[in-house]
């Protein structure tokens, strides 16, 4: 058919969008990958080191799967991240159809998973270690990348008057949060995997004793039975973090229905230099990025807060905030 330059170009056809997705997916490195973006976002790097290949050449598969629609490429700083489709089009529906005919245990796979859960837990490890070294001076360590601005009020006002029975507080650090809640909860746990920080927070909360306990405790399985808390708070952990969402949800899940899920974090900034000395993963958040991951988790109606920097190169804060339906 003859299409004039003033004639729109029409869209491509859904059976030629399969057709597309069906060549993309149908190579065995392509597929593998695919088969591990089940697991979460990734970063290019990683899928490399996870199928074992050069990382031009998964860049270049990367490339005809993402042309194809199969899988959504997010640039952040000098890293790119990779992930299954959010949307429900042809091109995810075909994905998952596909992945759901391999058999997991088939030994290429396998080893593939294996892999990505040696490199998680070599960064998680790593992550630890730059907690503990910097646990004691760890004020001045956060003073490098926040603004000087106190954010306390705006979390206060975020999370509203309460009173709250139940407060858990993700990653709790030094105990900022529960002393920054003392007079509006009743009762406060805290978890955390670096027990350097916990021996802090034991001591920073010695005054709360009779309301506030810390444990340890992994972000991806609270140690807190599921619907007990009426407010859960993240604060700048979810930057640390493989699969935010996946923490997002555990949180989720901890919180009673109408419990309050609070998350202080940046917005997406550009200093990279976080990722090689402090320990960052991600560099920072979009309000669309968070409010798809408390979608998927049953938080409703989350409002977003800014917190633009007083001085030159900060970082900018965000505070989201939302109920559980």
């Amino acid at each position: 058919m003859f299409i004039s330059p003033t004639q729109p170009v029409p869209e491509r056809r859904d059976a030629d969008r399969v057709v597309a997705a069906l060549r993309a997916a149908g190579e065995q490195t392509r597929l593998r990958a695919l088969a591990l973006l089940t697991e979460g976002e990734l970063a290019v790097g990683e899928l490399a080191q996870a199928l074992g290949q050069s990382q031009p050449r998964v860049s270049r598969h990367l490339k005809l799967l993402t042309e194809a629609g199969l899988v959504e490429r997010a640039p952040e700083g000098a890293w790119v991240f990779y992930r299954l489709p959010r949307a429900h089009t042809t091109e995810r529906h075909l994905a998952d159809a596909t992945l759901s005919m391999l058999d997991p245990s088939d030994p290429v796979l396998a080893r593939d998973v294996e892999r990505l859960r040696e490199i998680r837990a070599a960064r998680d490890e790593a992550a630890a270690e730059y907690f503990e070294r910097n646990a004691a001076d760890w004020e001045r360590v956060r003073a490098l990348h926040l603004p000087e601005a106190d954010i306390d009020s705006a979390v206060l006002a975020a999370a509203g008057e309460g009173p709250f029975e139940l407060m858990v507080d993700v990653g709790v650090g030094q105990g900022r949060m529960i002393q920054l809640f003392a007079d509006r909860v009743r009762r406060a746990e805290g978890f955390d995997t670096s027990r350097q920080m916990l021996a802090i927070a034991r001591s920073s909360l010695g005054d709360l004793k009779s309301k506030a306990a810390v444990r340890f405790g992994d972000a991806y399985a609270p140690p807190v039975e599921a619907g007990a808390a009426d407010l859960v708070t993240i604060h700048q952990v979810l930057h640390f973090l493989a699969d935010p969402g996946r923490a997002i949800a555990e949180a989720a899940r901890v919180l009673k229905r109408g419990g309050r899920l609070l998350i202080v974090d940046f917005a997406p900034h550009d200093l990279e230099f976080l990722r090689e000395e402090h320990a960052h993963r991600r560099l920072g958040f979009s309000d669309a990025e968070i409010r798809e991951w408390c979608g998927a988790a049953g938080i409703a109606q989350v409002k977003a807060t800014t917190l633009a920097p007083e001085m030159r190169g900060a970082l900018t804060v965000k505070i989201w905030a939302g109920d559980k339906s």
